[in-house]
């Protein structure tokens, strides 16, 4: 998984941490879990605001 794959991403974020509701994540958390996730393999760097954002809006669209 890449940084770009964000609903991929969103989807597994949402089964391994349903408990934590994604409205109120901070964006340092966020990347931390994303970075921990089994499959996802991309340069840290690579990452920006605009990635976690569309993150965090698949997540809440997951969640609902």
């Amino acid at each position: 998984m890449k940084w770009t794959d964000t609903q991929r991403i969103a989807e597994e974020l949402y089964d391994a941490h349903g408990d934590i509701d994604p409205k109120t994540i901070r964006f340092t958390h966020l990347r931390e879990l994303i970075m921990a996730l089994p499959e996802f393999d991309d340069d840290p760097a690579r990452c920006g605001e605009r990635i976690l954002e569309a993150v965090q809006q698949a997540w809440i669209e997951e969640a609902e």
